[in-house]
């Protein structure tokens, strides 16, 4: 399946920049088949080499409210699991992708929503965006990353009174908590996205698969092994043209001169 015969999920590619565009209306609920085309969309995302920044967005009124529940509360029990396992494998696949990448958050980004938006390396949202995990509410817990890696990005004490609670937490909350990255008018929140993805573009894309690479694998292992794996990125790097191109660069005119291929 190519992204382009999707029914509700599409990868727009403009300028060097990939959009994953969510586009179920109104609410951008995420079910079975959303799950399906978010994999082959970060898929094509990662492996397209025309791509060296990735958005994902849900529009300029919401970004995604959840998960499908209707779904899920009429599938048999057994069934909930395998649903939310294909869409936290969705997701992982959106985390995985080699390049630097970033959400677009306008109106609600609430239980997948945000899981989804946790994915990214930065989040971007709207002033009057809305964001929370409140799947509690439902008598059940995050299940797509969640409980995982929403206590990484702001620490457990935050994250489990936004879960315990269910509760939404506001832009400028949400920035305050690093939770979000940055906080723009409603309007703005996919050109400042752009803005964000542009400064990658001529950037050495094998030097940042590797910075990314380094730093959500040595998050979760100790010190000594964090180490290691850095150490083994940076000497990959030595074989890259974009090393001998930036270290020339560097000592014939300075520092930020350098033009480089992506190789």
């Amino acid at each position: 399946m190519d992204s382009a015969d999707s029914e509700f999920v599409r990868l727009e590619v403009d300028g060097g920049i990939g959009t994953i565009r969510l586009d179920r209306p109104p609410m951008n609920v995420l079910n079975h088949t959303c799950a399906e085309e978010i994999h082959v969309a970060a898929q094509q995302a990662a492996q397209r080499e025309d791509i060296r920044a990735v958005i994902v967005y849900g529009g300029e009124q919401v970004f995604a409210a959840g998960a499908d529940v209707k779904e899920m509360a009429t599938a048999p029990a057994e069934r909930m699991g395998e649903l939310a396992a294909e869409l936290s494998s969705s997701f992982t696949m959106v985390a995985d992708i080699p390049k630097p990448t970033v959400a677009a958050i306008t109106g609600f980004a609430l239980g997948g929503g945000c899981e989804l938006a946790l994915c990214c390396d930065r989040r971007i949202a709207a002033e009057d965006a809305k964001i929370g995990q409140p799947e509690i509410l439902l008598g059940i817990i995050p299940g797509a990353g969640g409980t995982q890696r929403l206590p990484r990005l702001i620490g457990s004490s935050r994250a489990k009174e936004l879960i315990y609670t269910g509760r939404f937490a506001g832009a400028g909350e949400a920035l305050q908590m690093g939770l979000v990255d940055e906080v723009v008018a409603p309007g703005e929140v996919y050109a400042a996205a752009r803005r964000w993805a542009q400064q990658f573009i001529a950037g050495p894309a094998r030097a940042l698969a590797a910075a990314k690479a380094a730093i959500d694998d040595g998050i979760d292992v100790d010190l000594n092994e964090g180490l290691r794996l850095e150490g083994q990125a940076f000497a990959a790097l030595a074989h890259t043209e974009d090393r001998v191109t930036g270290m020339r660069s560097f000592l014939e005119h300075g520092p930020g001169k350098a033009t480089f291929s992506g190789r």
